[in-house]
């Protein structure tokens, strides 16, 4: 933990629906704000307008449960690489 900065992240895994601010709104505030943080999302229910919105905005990963570690996984390891390597995961 000795590189820990708060505020700081490196990746954000983010439901779609959650009470209050949802995931997709969530990754446009961050937008708005200049944070480009990679974006993995996971649902239960999986919308494709909510899907192509979220993947067009940047999104890294759009993960439907249930899932497998090695989907997320996958995902992890697209949103660590630097930006110029990332390859967007379905």
């Amino acid at each position: 933990m000795a590189d820990y900065v708060p505020g700081r992240f490196d990746c954000l895994i983010t439901d779609v629906r959650m009470p209050g601010l949802g995931g997709i709104e969530l990754q446009r505030r961050l937008i708005a704000q200049g944070r480009l943080v990679p974006t993995i999302f996971i649902t239960a229910f999986p919308e494709e307008s909510a899907r192509r919105s979220a993947l067009a905005a940047g999104a890294v990963g759009f993960l439907n449960k249930p899932f497998s570690e090695e989907s997320l996984l996958h995902c992890l390891e697209a949103a660590l690489r630097s930006p110029g390597e990332r390859i967007p995961q379905p």
